[in-house]
């Protein structure tokens, strides 16, 4: 078991993890933290706590310091200076007619790296816009491609709910959501009840995945030839929440059964 904290850089954002130290931090308040990028003014999101060591995706790195108010001054003036890039950045790809949508930009505090966030449908070769910022920008430039889940999550929204969309106003990360899960809840496999406004499966299909699994058991699939009191019938449907099926037999018609209780 290894001690972190957890750290991320906007509100509502990724959430990475970090040594803490010896020192003590208060949640939101802003601290330096070093990564591969180099140094990043990033806020605290989460009260240190223990962690398998196994589960770390990647080496540990720490916190460098509590933000000084000359961090904050300078990390105010390179949001400003990235939001300049972006609309440079943004005429270059005008300029050799990229099929490619710049989402934003942001230096590393140090500005050792000068890092943009683009969507595309497909391959795009931007070498020579890669080139351009670099002689403009005097810094290392990297641009990297994100999906449709990460447009929404920085655009917002309200989903089918008529709720804010999960991903902008508290998801840090995304996890992944197959069909089956719809499958599992009985939910019909239409696309406008099943997606979210980005166009992929729904996030929320996720959260009671595990309960509606744990309910299933016991339950016979649909279609299955099962033996009852009255008889052979075949499975024509389920109700996970309730625990029933619900069984055609011959000459007895549609019955509905619970399904059998497990003991201790």
């Amino acid at each position: 078991m290894i001690q972190v904290i957890g750290v991320n850089y906007k509100l509502n954002g990724k959430v990475y993890h970090f040594s803490p130290g010896n020192c003590e931090y208060s949640l939101k308040e802003p601290v330096v933290v070093e990564t591969e990028r180099g140094e990043q003014l990033g806020f605290i999101a989460t009260e240190p706590f223990e962690m398998e060591d196994e589960k770390l995706k990647s080496a540990l790195s720490r916190i460098i310091r509590k933000a000084t108010d000359k961090d904050l001054a300078k990390n105010e003036k390179n949001i400003e200076d990235a939001k300049k890039a972006l609309k440079k950045c943004r005429d270059l790809i005008d300029k050799y007619k990229l099929k490619m949508y710049i989402i934003d930009a942001s230096y590393t505090l140090d500005r050792s790296q000068l890092f943009f966030r683009f969507m595309a449908d497909e391959r795009v070769d931007f070498r020579s816009l890669a080139k351009d910022l670099a002689t403009i920008y005097k810094t290392r430039i990297e641009l990297r491609q994100v999906g449709v889940r990460d447009k929404a999550k920085e655009v917002g929204g309200y989903g089918s709910c008529g709720r804010p969309l999960c991903c902008a106003k508290y998801l840090s990360d995304f996890d992944s959501v197959s069909i089956n899960m719809a499958k599992n809840q009985n939910i019909a496999l239409n696309p406008t009840k099943i997606n979210g406004v980005c166009g992929r499966l729904l996030c929320c299909l996720k959260y009671e995945d595990e309960c509606y699994k744990d309910l299933r058991q016991g339950l016979p699939k649909v279609g299955k030839k099962v033996q009852t009191e009255q008889g052979e019938g075949k499975v024509i449907s389920i109700d996970v929440l309730k625990g029933t099926y619900r069984v055609n037999i011959p000459e007895v018609g549609i019955v509905e059964l619970e399904k059998e209780k497990n003991e201790g």
